[in-house]
């Protein structure tokens, strides 16, 4: 009875697996074609406040509870973030990204990615965070895509800007 058991369990078993490996490795695909390189653009910042903070007056401190005496009055709202990217002088992804949450004051996520044909490309990604526009942020590099390479650039502010990395 237990033979019996076994060669029955095989003989489901074996096909499944069969299948699985198979279909693990079958059909083939791939994301971006064999002469291409991916890029992403991929980050998460907080822009500046949309107004400065403002110092209170003895009498406005005065009118409110005491647990709210705070000697600064500060916005929470957030300027949107403008980004730009560049890839051999053309621009490829322009976004004005606003700051998520109720009341506008959270981190603003902004995701692209594309393929870009292997070789050597001119990249220049910018971002600008803070009140009245223009751009605060510019790096420019010149990358060697291999075919099938992918290249993420991110934004941090301790490194001083963007990061390429590939």
């Amino acid at each position: 009875m237990k033979a019996l058991r076994f060669a029955a369990q095989l003989l489901l078993y074996v096909p499944l697996m069969v299948l699985i490996g198979y279909f693990s490795t079958r059909p083939r695909f791939s994301v971006i074609a064999p002469d291409e390189a991916l890029l992403r653009l991929s980050f998460t910042h907080a822009a500046a406040p949309v107004h400065p903070c403002r110092k209170r007056s003895a009498e406005e401190l005065a009118k409110l509870p005491p647990n709210m005496r705070a000697p600064l009055d500060c916005p929470r709202e957030r300027v949107p973030l403008q980004v730009s990217l560049e890839l051999d002088g053309r621009e490829i992804f322009e976004r004005t990204v606003p700051p998520t949450g109720l009341r506008r004051d959270g981190d603003a996520t902004v995701y692209f990615r594309t393929a870009v044909p292997a070789g050597r490309h001119r990249v220049v990604v910018r971002m600008g965070d803070q009140p009245g526009g223009g751009f605060d942020y510019t790096k420019a590099a010149t990358i060697d895509f291999a075919p099938g390479a992918a290249w993420v650039i991110d934004f941090r502010p301790s490194e001083a800007g963007f990061v390429f990395r590939g």
